[in-house]
């Protein structure tokens, strides 16, 4: 085996993603990627605080690097987070390099061949969301994701809005048909009592789950939806450590698990994220979208190699400059399946002329408003 010590740690934010390189004195390198996609630049000047921390370290030490990052000024929060998380991934890269194996086998070894894709799919209408539904069956996913709640939503009276929620997905499931999986994305739009009425009247469509139907503020809050939901639940994609998905898991009443490995600690988080699900028999469907191609990546390495990884939420990338020019290669789909490259590590890595041509940006703050003039849930 080779040995190797950090010698480099670059902070690369493009568009909305926190790239990080993480660099050995033997020339092996590494990548990784936080998911704080409103202010990526956040991340980056986090990550360059850390470095001098991280040069001449052993990349093996995962464990105590993450630990060693979080508790030492015992503050928390997804920038934090997010640049713990980009460099746990960029090591485990660093890991899977160096001893000639992708990252999967380092985790454990297959569960499965891949991962298979939900696609996320939108529209302003019950017809365009069906379009969009049609659409995915023939690209051959198996799975579709609809992001049904809009912003037109929330300026509409409460019964319009209902049955206008409950008319797209009447027209996406007539659709797909049966043989495809359907989640309602809620997006965190409504409050308990207009999101129990809306699962009560959508439950006869069969979703898989509905997902985070109202904002992630408390954990008691979901957990009395979820006792009298009919259908599953899903949330978690806006949690960052094992410790808050520990409540979530265990108070909250989903059977939907959702963490996102470019905020919840990378690849040492991820998987005891995903083994607490896995002893509730909790589904794992991380948050993937809108990641970037190395977290992309990072995600199908974990669920090759984690049970319960049932879905995974993707948007195209191969067409997406965005994602395809920053990296040399994106997560091959093959008949609505991700399936993770055929070499070691994550399994790609960044181009700088890429990086350089997409320069980071930065959420405006804007939020949706109701008639009234009022800040909307989200």
């Amino acid at each position: 085996m080779k040995s190797a010590r950090v010698e480099q740690v670059e902070a690369l934010p493009a568009d909305g993603a926190a790239y990080v390189r993480v660099t050995c004195d033997d020339g092996t390198s590494g990548v990784g990627e936080a998911t704080f996609f409103t202010w990526p630049a956040a991340v980056a000047v986090i990550v360059e605080a850390f470095a001098p921390a991280l040069r001449g370290i052993d990349p093996f030490d995962t464990e105590h690097h993450s630990l060693r990052l979080l508790r030492g000024a015992s503050f928390r929060g997804m920038a934090l987070n997010g640049a713990i998380s980009a460099i746990d991934q960029a090591l485990w890269d660093i890991k899977g390099k160096l001893l000639d194996e992708p990252v999967w086998r380092l985790l454990g070894g297959r569960v499965r061949a891949g991962v298979r894709a939900m696609r996320v799919i939108g529209g302003s209408s019950a017809d365009e969301l069906a379009a969009a539904g049609a659409q995915a069956v023939e690209d051959g996913y198996t799975a579709v994701k609809a992001l049904v709640f809009g912003h037109e939503h929330h300026a509409m009276p409460h019964a319009r809005r209902l049955d206008d929620l409950v008319a797209r997905t009447a027209a996406l499931r007539e659709t797909v048909g049966p043989d495809v999986d359907i989640a309602i994305e809620l997006h965190r739009n409504m409050g308990p009592a207009d999101s129990l009425t809306l699962m009560d009247r959508i439950e006869r469509f069969s979703p898989i789950f509905v997902e985070d139907p109202i904002p992630p503020d408390s954990v008691m809050s979901l957990g009395e939806i979820a006792e009298k939901a009919r259908v599953p639940l899903a949330a978690g994609e806006r949690n960052t450590t094992i410790w808050e998905f520990r409540e979530y898991i265990e108070a909250a009443g989903i059977e939907v698990v959702r963490p996102d490995i470019g905020i919840a600690g990378g690849f040492t988080g991820v998987r005891k994220i995903a083994a607490l699900a896995q002893a509730r028999h909790q589904l794992i469907a991380p948050h993937a979208v809108p990641s970037g191609p190395v977290a992309t990546a990072a995600h199908v390495q974990a669920g090759v190699a984690s049970p319960g990884w049932e879905w995974q939420e993707y948007v195209p990338q191969a067409d997406d400059p965005r994602c395809r020019d920053v990296v040399d290669a994106v997560v091959p789909l093959r008949d609505g399946w991700l399936v993770p490259p055929d070499r070691p590590g994550i399994g790609i890595d960044l181009v700088d002329a890429g990086l350089a041509a997409h320069p980071a940006g930065a959420f405006a703050g804007d939020a949706a408003l109701r008639r009234g003039g009022e800040v909307a849930f989200r």
